[in-house]
């Protein structure tokens, strides 16, 4: 077919002219991807000349404005942080939903659990009218007319204090001496009372003593002429059949016999032990000021009279036949140690570190019984309480030479306590013979015990590893573990396997010599003969006075739980407390060790501040 071409030639027209429209657009869109080839187009230029095929392939990938990904990562990504999201919180709301089991403390030590028990005993021995949390269920209101009940005194209100041991006489001079050894043991390891949750229950067993011995002089006073020794008698000998707290067998709140106040006005030994216990007891509460002014005024009234009015409080009484006193001159240190700590007056510290005061207490010359403390000799504590002065203030010149002796003494003495020398004997168990095999040894025990943690103690805050035994040296560990292997001992690793703590363990005496324990509180009064047949029944106390460290075994390690024989099954004030002291040294971790700094708090700079430098020269 020819048409006329406009330019003036024919135009002819092939059969691919006929084509379709759609097939020339098809023709063009290849054209058009030779031209995309060519440059570079924007995504919107790009979506005018893709076709639909291809738009939908670019759909495979997602523009997250700075990456482009994978559609399917993108979507597998936001479902796994989903997922994640929900499992997550599926979890927590488990956990919330769970009931939680809060773990508990861990399990005490034993000396802890011990402590716990031994403080028990201060609250079964009150005497006077008892708090409503004493806690001891068969202890009632007891001797509330003591003083009031005796013409010859001029003390009336003399009701309060402690029974001294299994009896119901109130003996100041042990009670004094535990009172003493309770406060030290508060000072020095005040931290560790707190963390087994007994500082206030033992502050109040110290305050309750106090506030007895207060009443036993006139403590308003500055100057005093006489005190209370003693209330209540136990004198049994030559048959007599008087009614008086040894011939009795009756619990306390039942007592109805004449209770005699024995005074003394010339005894040095028994008013510089008050003036100690005062003392320490004011270091104890010193953040309570008034009550702690009023206890170091007593103290220095009655170390005052002790001074002038020598004398042994024993002699012609019968205090010679229970806590008979050897000497005062051990005392006068002791007591004096404490004031000055107690008050930072530097004349306690020139008497406490007098050479002749050394000398008449026995520092020198030995002896069998060197280095036992005890109710009776207050040495070895004097001994150590000033070895503490030395090693963490070293006062130097004019003091040196005696705190230095006084030291080398202490070291002589934790020497002497070890098994590697012969100065005492050893039960086959390892019960150590501080008393040379005579009854009653555990008291003894208990003081060496606490000395010897304590002085330990003492090294470690020093930064002094140990001492010298002549020419071997020995850790502070060595004197830890003595002290370890005692108390072990007492309770009940030894060869009975008995534990002399009544209410620890499983197997403890169980007919302590006592009269509240072994008579039931069972609305029935038994009179002085009739609680005897309490006293010689063969079946076990009806109450457990929680807490009581017996008398202890004999040398062969042999016990009997007799309640007749007292110097095997009687617990003591003063027995009790050095176990108190004993068992808060060694109870919790090691780290937790002794307060260096409160026993010093009234002592003022051991060298005065010097002077302001001189004002500038000017002509």
């Amino acid at each position: 077919m020819f048409g006329r071409d406009p330019w003036g030639g024919p135009l002819e027209i092939n059969a691919t002219d006929s084509a379709t429209d759609d097939e020339r657009s098809r023709n063009l869109q290849d054209y058009d991807r030779a031209a995309l080839s060519s440059r570079q187009l924007d995504e919107t230029q790009q979506s005018w000349l893709l076709g639909p095929a291809e738009q939908k392939k670019k759909k495979k990938y997602v523009d997250l404005g700075c990456i482009i990904v994978s559609r399917k990562i993108f979507v597998w990504t936001v479902g796994t942080i989903l997922a994640a999201g929900l499992l997550a919180g599926f979890i927590a709301l488990i956990v919330k939903l769970v009931p939680r089991h809060h773990h508990g403390p861990p399990p005490l030590d034993n000396y802890t659990q011990a402590l716990h028990k031994a403080l028990m005993f201060f609250n079964a021995q009150r005497s006077g009218r008892l708090p409503k949390h004493n806690n001891v269920s068969w202890r009632g209101n007891s001797c509330l007319n003591d003083g009031k009940s005796d013409s010859s005194t001029i003390f009336k209100d003399l009701k309060g204090g402690y029974f001294d041991a299994g009896d119901a006489i109130k003996f100041n001079f042990p009670a004094s001496f535990a009172m003493t050894v309770l406060s030290w043991s508060v000072i020095e390891y005040r931290a560790k009372y707190e963390a087994a949750g007994e500082l206030n229950h033992v502050k109040e067993i110290i305050k309750w003593g106090a506030d007895y011995f207060l009443k036993t002089f006139n403590s308003s006073a500055d100057s005093i002429d006489r005190l209370v020794a003693q209330v209540g008698i136990g004198d049994t000998s030559g048959g007599s059949t008087t009614p008086n707290d040894h011939y009795c067998w009756m619990r306390p709140e039942d007592i109805d016999y004449p209770r005699p106040v024995t005074e003394c006005h010339s005894c040095s030994d028994l008013a510089a032990e008050m003036a100690a216990a005062l003392a320490a007891a004011s270091i104890v509460f010193k953040d309570n000021k008034a009550y702690s002014g009023k206890l170091v005024h007593g103290a220095r009234t009655l170390f005052s009279f002790s001074r002038q009015q020598r004398g042994r409080y024993s002699v012609g009484t019968e205090a010679a036949i229970f806590y008979n006193s050897t000497m005062y001159w051990d005392e006068f240190i002791w007591g004096g140690a404490w004031l000055y700590y107690a008050t930072g007056n530097s004349s306690y510290l020139q008497l406490a570190t007098t050479r002749g005061l050394a000398k008449h207490a026995g520092a020198f010359w030995g002896g069998p019984d060197y280095g036992v403390l005890s109710w009776d000799n207050k040495l070895a504590g004097a001994q150590v309480l000033l070895s503490r002065l030395r090693l963490f203030l070293s006062p130097g010149y004019p003091y040196e030479d005696m705190l230095m002796t006084f030291h080398n003494q202490t070291n002589i003495i934790m020497c002497s306590y070890l098994p590697y020398f012969d100065s005492f004997n050893r039960t086959k168990g390892g019960l150590i013979q501080l008393n040379h095999g005579r009854p009653q040894p555990l008291q003894y025990v208990v003081n060496a015990a606490f000395l010897a943690a304590l002085y330990s103690d003492y090294l470690d805050a020093a930064d002094t590893p140990g001492w010298y035994c002549g020419p071997n040296f020995y850790s502070t560990d060595v004197l830890r573990k003595f002290a370890k292997t005692q108390i072990d001992y007492i309770l009940g690793k030894n060869p009975r396997k008995m534990s002399y703590l009544v209410g620890f363990g499983n197997h403890y005496p169980m007919h302590v010599h006592h009269r509240g324990a072994s008579i039931p509180k069972n609305k029935i009064k038994y009179n002085c003969k009739g609680g005897w047949k309490w006293r010689d029944s063969k079946k076990p106390n009806p109450n457990t006075i929680v807490g009581a460290m017996v008398a202890g075994p004999d040398s062969h390690d042999g016990f009997h739980d007799v309640r007749t024989n007292y110097n095997y099954t009687e617990p003591t004030l003063a027995g009790n407390a050095g176990l108190v002291a004993a068992l808060v040294a060694l109870s919790g971790e090691k780290s937790g060790r002794i307060d260096k700094n409160t026993m010093f708090s009234a002592v003022p700079p051991m060298f005065p501040t010097p002077p302001p430098p001189p004002a500038p020269w000017k002509p």
